[in-house]
């Protein structure tokens, strides 16, 4: 589950209970009262198909790697989206480690993924462990920043990592959210892989296992593009 379904099923509850709290209408006729046990289990099972819809979308990949689609396994993977093939890296600033500035562009040279991410998102907490050996490992080859969407700043991601002691992954931070605006999405987290030209080449919406091996076969098609154009 990504972090945007998480909270409509926290603002689903959140709706139940200010029904069920405000007790049956003047105007209702007695037969028909949404408090009554029954009715509250109604409205719940109706809740958890339309959730289940949500997730079963989120989770159909509905575009496919640059290399072709990738054999089922049990890896975690969120959605796969070349819709966006070919776009500038934005230019829109936000704050480097040592509280200076920052922009995508300035990485152009060599290939860079990006992360966006949350401290209170469980997906992208999740995955940064294996992100952090991805840009250990892979460090010759491409970089690998994770940019924080948490609005408190540094004020909670560098306590969460002085906790997780990561060896390659630095603390970049967007308080303003302008990376999402720019790039266009709503959901965390969000990874991004661009060429040396700064171009994109495929994004991924919700959860990855990056030492496995789909996330293997979307680095290796980006790197080694169809015709030998990286």
């Amino acid at each position: 589950m990504s972090c945007r379904q998480s909270r409509l099923s926290n603002g689903i509850e959140a709706l139940i209970s200010r029904i069920t709290a405000a007790g049956p209408s003047a105007k209702r006729p007695p037969h028909i009262e949404l408090e009554s046990p029954v009715s509250v289990l109604a409205v719940r099972s109706v809740i958890a198909l339309i959730l289940l819809a949500s997730l079963s979308a989120c989770d159909k990949q509905e575009a496919k790697a640059p290399q072709g689609s990738v054999a089922e396994t049990n890896e975690t993977i969120g959605k796969v989206d070349v819709a966006n093939a070919g776009k500038p890296a934005p230019a829109m600033p936000f704050t480097n480690p040592a509280g200076g500035p920052a922009t995508l562009a300035a990485y152009r040279g060599k290939p860079l993924l990006v992360n966006l991410w949350a401290t209170w998102c469980g997906p992208c907490v999740r995955e940064m462990p294996t992100l952090d050996a991805l840009a250990e490992r892979e460090a010759g080859r491409f970089k690998t920043i994770v940019v924080s969407q948490d609005l408190q700043g540094q004020e909670v991601v560098a306590p969460f990592f002085a906790k997780q002691k990561f060896r390659a992954l630095e603390p970049f931070v967007d308080t303003k959210n302008v990376l999402m605006t720019a790039l266009e999405t709503d959901t965390l987290p969000t990874t991004i892989f661009y060429d040396a030209a700064g171009k994109e080449q495929w994004r991924v919406t919700g959860g990855m296992d990056w030492s496995g091996e789909r996330a293997k076969t979307l680095i290796e098609g980006a790197l080694n593009p169809p015709g030998g154009k990286g």
